[in-house]
């Protein structure tokens, strides 16, 4: 080789490396531990950051299988086969043993658990740098150089180790910037995310007191004699009640909920009151008054973290909570740490309720101003249809009706002229409708639950949750001034007195969910990762203090891989993700998805496009398949309306969509007045099986135990009409844990099962009796 040759060569190494050297240094650019308010990652490009102590010395470790490989894309042209020319070519079953002894080296192991390689992450960096380097037409020169001197015997193999890193830091950059991340997700201080709210003197006044005692009156006339207020419920029913109330009181209120905007104002300027759920209200907009409902939510797994911001964030000079008395304590405690005085008004209920000593045990013994409550769509279907067959008129409300359809059913059950006397529902009643309830008859103590883990399982209800609906008995409001509280079985009945008579578990925990902003700079230091992903590595490095949770994300996460596939910036990404929809509900997923395909295309989503999606218009429900499809449209139409909130020129034809969503209001209340023609309309086996629960006398309270208990005994071997009124098939339908189109397949599989049974027994008798024939003649 000539020395001008060799010349060139070196030099292009030696730029080689230097490039390398300050690609790494620039890319590692941290913030000194407690230190500077800005860091630079990029020229033209600066992120703000918290100025909390960097000290993570006791933070959890992060769960390092959220952690997901980068794809690389191997680019070789910078060195060419500069590496085979200064040494040699590289043998690759020589390359494989050197790779091996690496990866056995106890020493290499511990060094790269320093640098924050797990058993793990060590193990797939090594996979990925194995095939890389195995792969690779010609690896960079220094790199060649290396595994030359170490085949050749004149290196160690311990110096693969800073290449190894330099890759394992390439398929895992969170590695490079943990401590970043970590800051970033850095919840242990929720109370100075809200600097116009610490920058004011703010007093909390905590209403306390049960159901039915008036602390939200008190509350809200307080509201209304303020100069400016804000209204924050749980529902939009909620909302709707304060709206009104505020403006017949002649104090002007606008309304804000997700998927609509009222402004009394013809010119759209905002009045000084609004009523809004708790999601949309602004921690930016000074009040002098604010009310905050159902403080004891702030527990939710789900939607705590509203309540939380809305009590550290609100910029009032009054905060007004109303709730449980169990959350006194803590609210205390959490407003210690911003430094703002409580000052409590407890209260007590207005109008007693009694605690029955006999259960209902027969739909015959209902009466005029019942309230049957069950926890599934399917007993309200089946109740309601037996109620009915006695001749009697009842009400349906339950959680997916859409609210008018809930308003008019209340307002059919509460008319004094209404022949319907009888209301059946689910704990939706909790909360939101005044109703003119004599008698509470819980139907079961059993409801699916979502525990921390987003896990569903069957519970008994709370004693919080039996108190809250137990207290729609005898409202102070309605013209039954004393309320009564039973079962419909009789093994339910202890119970419930049993859960009614412990006090309410204190609250111990408030919820809190990642911004769009922090997830936004996980973003950036993690360009590659899915959004589901960013939202799990935040969780998992996330810094919480004893109090605070942070909420299931779950339905976050199931979105975001829905639409993962669809090329969205980040931010709108984000925002489609937190839409509130039903997952369970097909047709809405699927719109979804459709929504967010054309939003991505930059094409308007127009009222002839909605249309031609929901197959509008649509007929009346002649069962109860169609009542529940009507349901999803409805659904859909909320999501149209929650969307065009957000992306207005994308979603422009929002009074055209009001419009029909209120004509699809009307048709879904003829269907629930029908009701009981609907049910008969569908297949029998989708009620039938229910309809034994009715006369069960076995049924018990004490939640999944005794369900398991009672179903050791039973036999295997039943006829399909045992099997359809069997008590097990009807409480697993009731659970939600069987289908009743699951429950017929497997009445057809049995079918077909005893057939080949029979089949089976008729040839193995004929199969026996040859053989003892071909046995005697062989004798």
């Amino acid at each position: 080789m000539s020395v001008n040759r060799c010349l060139y060569l070196f030099s292009r190494l030696h730029r080689h490396i230097s490039t390398r050297t300050g690609r790494i240094t620039a890319g590692s650019r941290h913030v000194s531990p407690g230190s500077g308010v800005l860091y630079e990652h990029q020229a033209g490009s600066v992120v703000c950051s918290r100025n909390v102590s960097s000290n993570h010395s006791n933070s959890k470790p992060p769960d390092t299988s959220l952690f997901v490989p980068v794809a690389l894309k191997i680019d070789s042209s910078l060195d060419g086969s500069v590496g085979a020319e200064l040494t040699q070519a590289l043998d690759k079953s020589e390359l494989l043993k050197c790779l091996n002894r690496f990866y056995k080296r106890k020493e290499m192991q511990k060094l790269a658990t320093d640098q924050g390689l797990d058993a793990r992450l060590f193990h797939q960096a090594f996979i990925s740098f194995r095939k890389y380097i195995l792969e690779a037409t010609s690896l960079p020169a220094d790199l060649h150089i290396i595994f030359s001197d170490i085949c050749c015997g004149a290196g160690h193999i311990d110096d693969i180790f800073p290449y190894f890193m330099r890759h394992a830091k390439q398929i895992f950059p969170m590695l490079d910037c943990m401590d970043d991340l970590r800051k970033i997700s850095d919840l242990r201080v929720p109370a100075n995310w809200y600097p116009e709210a610490r920058a004011i003197q703010r007093k909390v006044f905590f209403h306390a007191g049960p159901t039915n005692s008036g602390k939200t009156y008190h509350a809200i006339q307080r509201y209304l004699a303020a100069k400016s207020g804000v209204y924050c419920g749980p529902l939009k029913l909620l909302a709707h009640e304060i709206f009104e109330k505020s403006n017949n009181a002649g104090v002007t209120c606008d309304l804000v909920t997700g998927e609509e905007r009222t402004f009394m104002d013809p010119e759209g300027r905002a009045a000084g009151h609004v009523a809004c759920t708790i999601e949309m209200c602004s921690v930016t907009t000074p009040y002098e008054v604010a009310v905050i409902d159902e403080i004891q939510m702030i527990r939710d797994p789900s939607r705590g973290w509203a309540w939380t911001r809305a009590l550290l964030g609100l910029c009032a000079e009054e905060i007004h909570v109303c709730g449980e008395s169990a959350a006194i304590d803590f609210i205390r405690e959490l407003m210690y740490t911003t430094g703002e005085e409580v000052e409590v008004h407890t209260y007590k209920r207005l109008t007693p309720f009694t605690i029955l000593d006999q259960a209902v045990e027969s739909l015959d013994n209902l009466r005029a101003g019942d309230c049957i409550v069950c926890f599934s769509k399917n007993d309200i279907y089946s109740i309601s249809r037996q109620i009915e067959a006695r001749g009697l008129e009842c009400a349906v409300i339950y959680g997916s009706l859409p609210p008018g359809t809930k308003l008019s059913q209340a307002k059919k059950f509460n008319d004094p002229d209404d022949p319907c006397k009888i209301l059946v529902a689910t704990d939706a009643i909790g909360m939101g409708l005044n109703l003119s309830i004599k008698r509470i008859i819980f139907n079961s103590l059993v409801k699916p639950n979502v525990n921390e883990k987003g896990e569903k399982q069957m519970e008994t209800i709370s004693t919080s949750q039996a108190l809250q609906i137990a207290g729609r008995a005898g409202r102070f409001s309605s013209k039954f001034k004393e309320g009564e509280v039973t079962t419909m079985h009789r093994d339910d009945l202890p119970v419930l007195k049993e859960i009614l008579s412990h006090s309410i578990d204190p609250i111990e925990s408030a919820g809190l969910h990642p911004t769009a902003e922090q997830i936004e700079m996980f973003a950036y230091h993690l360009p590659d990762a899915t959004l589901s992903n960013l939202v799990d590595i935040f969780v998992s490095l996330s810094q919480v203090e004893g109090v605070y949770f942070v909420c299931n994300i779950d339905d976050f996460k199931f979105l975001a891989d829905m639409i993962q596939h669809i090329p969205l910036n980040l931010r709108s990404r984000y925002v489609f993700c937190t839409a509130p929809i039903n997952k369970k509900q097909p047709f809405v997923c699927t719109s979804f998805l459709k929504f967010a395909r054309q939003f991505s295309r930059d094409e308007p989503l127009t009222f002839d496009w909605v249309c031609r999606h929901v197959s509008w218009p649509l007929a009346p429900p002649k069962n109860i398949k169609d009542l529940v499809h009507l349901e999803a449209v409805h659904d859909v139409l909320d999501l149209y309306l929650w969307l065009s909130y957000r992306f207005m020129d994308m979603f422009p034809d929002t009074a055209f969509v009001r419009e029909i969503q209120q004509e699809l209001d009307d048709i879904i209340q003829q269907g629930v007045r029908n009701i009981t023609r609907l049910i008969r309309a569908t297949d029998p086996t989708v009620t039938d099986p229910l309809q034994a629960q009715g006369s069960r006398r076995g049924h018990t309270g004490t939640a999944s135990r005794n369900y398991l208990a009672s179903s050791k005994g039973q036999r295997a071997q039943m006829g399909p009409g045992e099997m359809m009124d069997s008590p097990l098939a009807s409480r697993l339908v009731k659970e939600g844990l069987l289908t009743p189109d699951l429950l017929q397949q497997l009445q057809r599989e049995w079918l077909m099962g005893q057939e080949q049974e029979v089949t089976y027994q008729g040839d193995t008798q004929n199969h026996t009796r040859d053989n003892k024939g071909k046995r005697k003649k062989k004798k």
